[in-house]
């Protein structure tokens, strides 16, 4: 396979980028997201992929529900803070304005545009990121905005390579 030639046809898809929060056992966590879509019409799912080096997939995986936050384009700063920062070495949290929405799942008060999502299913392929079918309970959108997109954030790097993800037997 071409690896390049993949890497361009992905570049030209170019998603909006989410953060999603959740919240476990009394620990919040959240991340940085580029792998997500709608999955279905009826019933309304989507999908999220979490990457396994994430300390929000291991939260996740004891979590039910979670937060899907579409950034505003103007907002490089949640994307880097979710993006760059390690969850285990630093609350991602603080300094921002938090609630604790439906289910105790954190919502960044900031990002008004979102979905409140109930994990129905995780999927792993054994690839580096798990697939998280959810059920769409609450969509919030408070008027027009202009997403932040993947190209827009191509100069953060990430709390944790993908190689440092947890490996199942």
């Amino acid at each position: 396979m071409d690896d390049d030639a993949f890497d361009r046809l992905m570049a030209v898809a170019d998603p909006p980028l989410v953060v999603v929060t959740t919240a476990a056992e009394g620990v919040r966590a959240g991340c940085l997201v580029g792998f997500h879509s709608q999955s279905s019409i009826g019933p309304e799912r989507y999908c999220v992929w979490l990457s396994k080096a994430n300390h929000t997939y291991r939260v996740g995986l004891r979590a039910t529900h979670f937060a899907m936050h579409f950034l505003p384009d103007d907002r490089l700063d949640l994307a880097e803070r979710f993006g760059t920062v390690s969850g285990e070495d630093k609350d991602k949290f603080v300094g921002i304005e938090v609630v604790s929405g439906d289910h105790g799942v954190p919502l960044i008060v900031g990002c008004p545009h979102r979905l409140l999502l109930e994990c129905i299913t995780v999927l792993d392929t054994r690839g580096d990121h798990v697939c998280l079918d959810m059920r769409v309970l609450r969509a919030d959108h408070t008027g027009e905005f202009a997403p932040l997109r993947v190209s827009q954030a191509g100069s953060l790097e990430p709390g944790h390579a993908s190689e440092e993800r947890t490996i199942r037997p």
